[in-house]
């Protein structure tokens, strides 16, 4: 039974090509953008596209024009991708470590520092609070760009986003009375 543990690799190693599609993705949108910033206009219309920014905004020619919402809008899809990446190596070097086998980092000059005191709790309350960091920025993006959104879209993001926070708080406040109750047991 203990070897079952192994059959998670597939799973991290699965998360690793994901992690290989997020690199991916961020490298795309930063051409388009700086693309964009050039003049091209094909790589500004799929920048629209892709932010989902649906106001024309046109110059004196009577054609789109990049602007400070449009930069922004994709700078924070950007910085989305890198939170999603981050939360992926969350995921796997913590999950590996404490679920499947040690990576012997004692020592070793690039071992995260949050990774000498993992275990599945910190881990969760990791996540949980990575999870949150994701939502902030989809609901930033959101109010940004809340012109182009159903009213009804923002009340859902909105509720969606505060039902994360009191999850995140439930979490961590049920590790810290468990944790609380295992010291006093020691």
């Amino acid at each position: 039974m203990f070897h079952s543990r192994w059959l998670q690799l597939p799973l991290y190693l699965g998360l690793i090509l994901a992690q290989g599609v997020y690199v991916v993705q961020f490298w795309s949108e930063l051409i388009h953008l700086v693309e964009a910033a050039f003049g091209n206009d094909e790589a500004l219309r799929l920048l629209v596209k892709s932010v989902g920014y649906k106001a024309e905004i046109l110059n004196e020619g009577g054609q789109l024009k990049l602007n400070e919402t449009i930069v922004m809008l994709a700078v924070l899809g950007l910085i989305d991708v890198v939170m999603i990446s981050n939360l992926l190596i969350m995921v796997i070097v913590g999950g590996y470590e404490t679920f499947v086998s040690r990576l012997k980092l004692e020592g070793h000059p690039d071992q995260p520092e949050w990774l000498d005191h993992v275990n599945a709790s910190v881990l969760k309350v990791k996540l949980a609070t990575a999870i949150i960091g994701i939502s902030s920025i989809h609901l930033l993006k959101t109010f940004i760009n809340a012109n182009n959104i159903e009213e009804k879209v923002l009340i859902w993001q909105t509720i969606i986003h505060v039902a994360f926070l009191f999850s995140a708080l439930a979490i961590a406040a049920t590790d810290r009375l468990l944790s609380g109750n295992s010291a006093h047991k020691h």
